[in-house]
């Protein structure tokens, strides 16, 4: 589908949306025409403040809001001085591809590279265009494949791709918009039906009168009719749009292909997924992991980290790429399923280029550690920057250090209310001498199903808790003699070393001394002997 035949469909489908406000309006207005003509006065006066009210948000969805501009100004913009290998090889691509290359290029802390164009004239008229190019991206990829990567962006400039998109873009945002405004007013009329109810019920219960339930059904049903009927049409812009959308990619991915090469491209998708799964991974169990306890990785290493991740867990990620996923990530993504997009690539004819050079991608930027350091001053907030750094290793040991104590709270507070002390490991050790530790128990945190047993029930939802909680306040006691570290890996969970023997015998302790019959013999000894 050419450029011309797509933004006429993209311009219908924008007209449509101001032709259904048009239609919604003149049923309104029939409908109070029709009133003043039949209806009793009372009535039609009803009528018309019902179709004022109701016109309302179809005029402000129309004509009151503008689209709100796309800001493709963020990230770190480089020059063609900072970064000469980068801004060559986008040209390159751009040339082979037959389009104009990008004016500005960003660096970004995604996992991801996209384009961008201020269009004018509804995307008539090309603009300003950006690219945005995701260190973490590059830090998993070859250059090989980065060139594929970013051959398929410049294809969709040169497909017009991104001029178009503001059209479509207009669309889904002004249907969005007029939906919100009729569920707001549905929203707003039932809590003040639903306050109004409950305002009588208090003066009821007031007088001993028995309350009735709070009950808004049909309160504001007129506007999530008006909101339904947009819905439809919203879903039709989007089926519409989408498949649009995917036909583009995949023409991308030809355009890649074609410029890139036909392995590197295949290869570059297969690697999408894998990055985005190890990229979400990475960020939530390693460069965060100490924003608790008031840390950061060293400079360059909040995104930049990721490559020792990537190193360490190779057989997962090759176990990865071979399952790819064959369902698009939801209905309204609009990209086809990569297994869909391998497919069709591995299905062009051999052009050659398997033993393309598959350098770094990361070697296209002159210094790359500057580079992520410069990146994560874009990204991260002023609060965020303000924590301390640390190496990875004194990182990991802080952290989890940190957090099993913040897990060991609940029962050290328990502990303390129930024996008047500071809630030590002493003085636990000795509250379960005493035969008070289910009482100790009792005051942890529960379930809804442990909260509601009773006997011996009840006291085995407890222990694993209890035992739990002990484990963390033995560990916690370690560390703090200096006799148990917390050690970095990159390739499984973090590990506490014990002095010898410990993860043997431990978790017999532990069990002893949460016994029917507590026994804390076998942990106290393990405690001396550390």
């Amino acid at each position: 589908m050419g450029a011309s035949v797509r933004a006429l469909r993209a311009l219908l489908l924008l007209s449509g949306f101001y032709l259904l406000g048009f239609a919604m309006l003149a049923v309104l207005a029939g409908a109070g025409w029709a009133a003043a003509l039949w209806a009793p006065s009372g009535l039609a006066v009803k009528l018309y403040v019902v179709g004022a009210l109701l016109a309302v948000p179809i005029v402000r969805g129309m004509f009151m809001l503008r689209t709100p501009k796309d800001d493709g100004a963020y990230g770190v913009l480089v020059t063609d001085d900072q970064e000469p290998r980068l801004w060559q090889a986008v040209r390159e691509l751009a040339a082979q591809v037959g389009t104009r290359a990008p004016d500005e290029i960003r660096l970004t802390a995604d996992m991801n590279a996209s384009v961008s164009e201020e269009a004018r004239f509804l995307g008539l008229l090309g603009g300003t265009r950006r690219l945005h190019l995701g260190l973490p991206l590059m830090t998993g990829l070859s250059e090989a494949q980065l060139r594929a990567v970013l051959a398929h962006e410049m294809g969709h400039y040169g497909n017009a791709d991104t001029r178009l998109a503001a059209i479509t873009v207009r669309g889904r945002v002004q249907v969005a918009r007029t939906i919100a405004h009729f569920e707001e007013r549905a929203g707003s009329k039932v809590a003040k039906e639903r306050a109004k109810q409950e305002k009588k019920n208090e003066k009821k219960l007031a007088k001993g009168k028995k309350a009735k339930e709070v009950d808004t059904t049909g309160v504001g049903l007129t506007y999530r009719a008006m909101a339904k009927v947009y819905r439809a049409y919203g879903h039709f812009y989007l089926r519409a749009t989408l498949a649009g959308s995917r036909r583009q990619e995949l023409a991308a991915d030809l355009a890649a292909a074609r410029v890139a090469g036909r392995d590197a491209t295949a290869s570059a998708l297969r690697e999408v997924p894998v990055l985005d799964s190890a990229h979400d991974f990475y960020m939530s169990s390693y460069a965060t992991l100490g924003v608790g306890a008031g840390l950061l990785p060293p400079p360059g290493e909040v995104f930049g980290g990721i490559r020792h991740l990537l190193a360490a867990r190779a057989g997962e990620l090759a176990e990865l790429r071979r399952e790819l996923p064959t369902e698009p990530a939801s209905p309204y993504d609009s990209h086809p399923p990569i297994a869909e997009r391998v497919a069709r690539l591995e299905a062009l004819p051999d052009d050659g280029r398997a033993s393309e050079p598959a350098g770094p991608a990361l070697g296209l930027l002159a210094d790359p550690g500057t580079a992520l350091v410069a990146v994560e001053h874009a990204a991260l907030t002023p609060e965020a920057l303000r924590l301390r750094r640390v190496d990875w290793p004194e990182l990991v040991h802080a952290s989890m250090t940190a957090h099993f104590a913040e897990e060991a709270e609940p029962l050290r507070s328990a502990t303390a209310e129930v024996t008047g002390g500071d809630g030590s490991l002493g003085a636990l050790l000795n509250a379960l001498d005493l035969g008070v530790g289910w009482e100790v128990a009792d005051r942890l945190p529960k379930s809804e199903r442990a909260a509601a047993a009773q006997g011996r029930a009840a006291r085995e939802f407890a222990r694993p808790v209890l035992r739990r909680g002990l484990a963390r306040m033995v560990a916690g006691e370690l560390i703090a003699r200096g006799a148990a570290r917390w050690e970095l890996s990159w390739s499984e969970s973090a590990s506490l070393r014990t002095p010898p023997g410990y993860e043997d015998e431990l978790p017999a302790a532990l069990d002893a001394a949460v016994a029917d019959r507590p026994d804390t013999a076998p942990l106290r000894r393990l405690l001396a002997a550390a």
